[in-house]
């Protein structure tokens, strides 16, 4: 009996705190539902417009540099008329000799591998000589670089073929292949840029050399440049772009060509201000080369702007507008 009483009591409890739970339901909500409805929107990189009408984002210069973006200062520059060439690095060949064995012989060592470099008279290989038997010195000629080898060690060496060839790399021939209705405005002592495409920027020489006959198979006369190699930067057999220099003309304020940048139908450079903001300021444009476009209006030299990898920047801004809206 004081079981069912039990049960009675704890299912009639169980009713009444339902109910009494519907009734306060709605009065709890309320207070959540407000919170929701005012709380405030979470801040976004979007930056409002300037009091030009351009669009900012916020944009840290760590962001910027992890995203692989680069700025650069605008400032004044010498924009160029070019006619642009291809071209192949090689040896210079007044400076390359090739070391032939005096005598036929066995080779019983070598001293020196492709790349080594080495001063005049250094050891290169001894040959024992088929006639006296004995070992003699080969010995390098020249100071240089080996760029070939052409024997190995217990073969038979002849008088007939380089044994090394060694190489002074300190200078370098640029070979360049000038078309046919170009020959006219090339002429020698004319200054060309060289660009390796190794991203350390080009360099400059004049033509030296003009052959007297063309090549029928390409329908191209040979021009060359001889250039400095101190360091070895350049290296034969590797190609390289020219640019023949025609006119030049200064301009006051110029930004690189990859910087130049569509937005909205407006023609916009990506402009750093106050530390933190990029802009798309546009910009009216004036002449250019393939490096260089002359800004007329819209940017002052010394302003930073974006140089490479503008597509980061612009997809970012569109983010930011994304969010804005």
């Amino acid at each position: 009996m004081r079981t069912s009483s039990t049960i009675f009591i704890a299912v009639v409890a169980a009713a009444l705190g339902a109910y009494f739970y519907a009734l306060l339901a709605p009065a709890r909500l309320a207070p959540t539902e407000h919170a929701e409805h005012s709380e405030p929107k979470k801040p976004n990189d979007h930056v409002e417009q300037d009091e030009h009408g351009a669009d900012r984002i916020r944009i840290s210069d760590v962001k910027l540099a992890a995203a692989g973006v680069t700025l650069a200062e605008a400032a004044s520059a010498t924009l160029t008329d070019t006619l642009a060439f291809n071209g192949i690095l090689r040896a210079n060949q007044e400076a390359v000799v090739q070391v032939t064995p005096r005598f036929p012989g066995v080779v019983k060592s070598i001293l020196k591998r492709i790349g080594d470099k080495v001063a005049k008279d250094d050891l290169l290989a001894a040959i024992e000589s088929n006639q006296s038997l004995t070992v003699y010195e080969l010995k390098a000629p020249i100071s240089g670089t080996i760029i070939e080898r052409q024997i190995s060690l217990g073969e038979y060496a002849s008088e007939q073929k380089p044994a090394f060839v060694v190489a002074d790399l300190s200078t370098i021939w640029v070979d360049l292949s000038i078309y046919r209705q170009d020959l006219r405005r090339v002429r020698l002592n004319d200054e060309v840029l060289i660009d390796p495409d190794d991203g350390r920027g080009e360099i400059k020489g004049t033509i030296s050399y003009m052959a007297p006959i063309g090549s029928s198979d390409t329908q191209t006369a040979l021009a060359r440049v001889v250039l400095p190699n101190p360091d070895g930067r350049l290296r034969p057999g590797l190609f390289v772009t020219a640019r023949l220099v025609l006119t030049t003309r200064n301009v006051a304020v110029a930004v690189r060509a990859a910087a130049i940048q569509t937005l909205e139908n407006k023609t916009v450079v990506f402009v750093r201000e106050d530390g933190d903001k990029i802009e798309a300021r546009p910009v009216e444009l004036g002449e250019s080369d393939p490096k260089f476009v002359e800004i007329r209006a819209g940017l002052s030299a010394g302003e930073r702007y974006v140089a490479e990898n503008r597509f980061v920047v612009k997809a970012e801004m569109g983010k930011g507008d994304a969010d804005h809206d």
